[in-house]
């Protein structure tokens, strides 16, 4: 598969991993657009929420439940922060569900 996201969980790509399970890869965006920018990416390749099936709704909650610690992990959980989940293409870069933690400004 030609996804960026794919080669990154296969290490074809090197990340700045924060977390790793069997089922979620977080790591620091290399283009970061906020002072805290993290990609809590599924490692079943999913393009778009209209390709899910029943069993990605675990696989989608554990990727929020992800976010929790890797928050915890940067010590930003109580601080508060973003959370997007963006779906199929977005700016003609990435074709994959992801979740992005992200702070705006750090106090």
């Amino acid at each position: 598969m030609n996804c960026i996201f794919c080669k990154i969980i296969n290490d074809e790509i090197p990340s700045r991993k924060v977390y790793e399970d069997d089922d979620v890869l977080a790591f620091h965006d290399v283009n970061p657009q906020a002072p805290v920018h993290v990609l809590i990416i599924p490692k079943k390749h999913i393009a778009k929420v209209s390709d899910m099936d029943g069993k990605d709704e675990l696989l989608l909650g554990k990727l929020v439940h992800v976010s929790k610690k890797v928050a915890d992990d940067l010590g930003i959980l109580d601080d508060g922060f973003r959370l997007v989940i963006n779906n199929g293409m977005i700016q003609l870069l990435v074709r994959v569900i992801h979740v992005l933690l992200e702070v705006q400004e750090i106090t």
